[in-house]
């Protein structure tokens, strides 16, 4: 059976990938680590026999270099890396510590996969997006189904290719299509749903959901904000704020949004983030359209978003103080700094998603943390200090999926032992390494009875009242260390294996 629903297949298309999936998903939940490790491998595999195809997808989507893309597929093999090297481990059973209301009986958590995993993914890295919470899903013993964005419809055919090379059988299926397609999914009773995108769209996949009362992990970026304090070196924070900011033409979820700049350093700091912008996409001074690998926005609709950001800005009164200008044939936007902006504009009020950002002055870091605290918790956060204090200050004052202290767009994709994820509008549950894995299994608490304390009966009716006397002294006594609990556990257990 295939396991491509092409886009112009009829309604059922999607309702027929979720009953596939669901009779394959009792005999994945049997298979060991070698065959899970080995369905992962067979994807990394099919992905780079088709890298042309990427890149050549890619170009013609975002306009990067296939050094970009490459950097995106590491992604996904330094995941299926670091998951083969530890799902073994992963799947033990868990030992869990000993109670006094369990002494002497065995307690663990079982791991179990949770079933059918769907992936609604979003279109600006396509295949890191559609790949990463696949290998967790997969490692956890699930099948899944996954929706690439129809936005990047050459990404689509290609991901819809590599999957239907790597997966003959349907362990892992992708349905192409757009925002009708995902509607029929998410009326079917999948057991956990991933998404990636916007948190409008999100708030529809939760309640999608919530029908089934499916689990969910929602990533779903928003405006994240870096600070600048006054110790901060400037060369470099600019630098490596224009690399963050132009990170696949700012089409990236974890992107600064705007800076806010102490105000003694605001001027300088404006001044060096103009000169990295032309340094890094038009060092040799013939134009940013002259760069073959400078990146464009994905299509005609978000460039005209973007662009619309640009000039309401404009109209009511920020400062260009450098970009503003456009090709529209090629869907380019030159790097744009924007100052002296306010709330009131939709810059400052919605996701910009392009290569824009602003600049916005601070006094106090009070007037900071109170700015950042007045808008949706962040997906990202990001600090430029050299006063350890003041950094100290500042990450214990906001709250953010993540943060980076003197970088930017480090913390994604570049250490699978870290949680990838937001804060309520910013995301929902934890992605990477073993946090996918367990957002796709069900912790499953585990009893086992263990040798009787005295007398078996003296739990159940008629409760005499011996036992009366001793529950209610627990209520006032002071707690039983834990070294001393597990040193009457491991007596009991002891006994009972010699009693056998």
């Amino acid at each position: 059976m295939s396991t491509v629903v092409n886009i112009h297949t009829p309604q059922p298309a999607a309702r027929a990938a979720f009953e596939h999936a669901a009779r394959l998903a009792p005999q994945l939940a049997q298979t060991g680590a070698a065959q899970r490790i080995e369905l992962m491998q067979r994807l990394v595999r099919a992905m780079m026999a088709h890298r042309q195809d990427i890149y050549q997808a890619v170009r013609q989507e975002r306009g990067l270099a296939p050094v970009d893309v490459d950097g995106e597929l590491l992604m996904v093999k330094f995941e299926a890396d670091f998951i083969a090297a530890h799902l073994h481990q992963w799947m033990q059973d868990r030992p869990a510590q000993p109670s006094l209301m369990t002494l002497g009986k065995k307690c663990y958590v079982h791991y179990e996969p949770k079933g059918v995993v769907l992936h609604l993914a979003t279109w600006n890295a396509p295949y890191v997006i559609g790949f990463l919470p696949v290998l967790g899903a997969l490692a956890a013993g699930n099948a899944v189904v996954l929706k690439p964005s129809e936005l990047a419809p050459q990404s689509s055919a290609v991901i819809a290719k590599i999957v239907a090379e790597a997966f003959p059988q349907g362990e892992l299926a992708v349905v192409e299509g757009g925002a009708e397609t995902a509607q029929q999914l998410l009326a079917c009773p999948f057991n956990h749903v991933f998404y990636v995108g916007n948190s409008q769209i999100g708030r529809l996949v939760m309640k999608a959901a919530a029908d089934h009362c499916a689990s969910v992990t929602l990533e779903m970026g928003g405006k994240n904000p870096s600070i600048v304090g006054p110790s901060a070196d400037l060369a470099d924070t600019a630098m490596k704020t224009a690399w963050g900011r132009m990170c696949n033409g700012g089409q990236a979820c974890i992107s600064p949004d705007y800076v806010l700049v102490h105000e003694s350093v605001a001027a300088p700091f404006t001044e060096a983030l103009v000169r990295e912008f032309a340094a890094q996409y038009n060092a040799d001074g013939k134009g940013y359209a002259q760069n073959p690998d400078y990146p464009v926005i994905i299509n005609e609709r978000h460039f005209n978003r973007v662009r619309g950001l640009i000039e309401d800005a404009r109209t009511k009164g920020a400062k260009v103080v450098c970009g503003g200008q456009y090709l529209p044939e090629r869907r380019l936007i030159e790097p744009t700094v924007l100052a002296e902006v306010r709330d009131d504009m939709r810059v400052m009020q919605e996701e910009i998603f392009g290569p824009v950002i602003c600049v916005v002055p601070y006094r106090e870091r009070e007037e900071a943390a109170s700015a950042i605290a007045g808008r949706d918790k962040p997906l990202a956060l990001y600090v430029f200090s050299k006063d350890r204090a003041e950094i100290d200050w500042f990450l214990a004052h906001t709250t953010a999926g993540s943060s980076v202290v003197n970088h930017n767009v480090v913390q994604s994709g570049t250490n699978p032992h870290l949680p990838f994820g937001g804060v309520n509008t910013s995301g929902i549950g934890r992605m990477v390494g073993w946090h996918t894995f367990n957002e796709c299994s069900n912790a499953r608490s585990v009893v086992e009875d263990g040798p009787a304390l005295g007398d078996p009966r003296m739990y159940v009716p008629p409760l005499t009242d011996k036992y009366k006397k001793q529950l209610a002294g627990l209520l006032t006594q002071k707690p039983v260390p834990q070294a001393v609990v597990g040193l009457i556990h491991g007596v009991l257990r002891l006994k009972a294996r010699f009693s056998k």
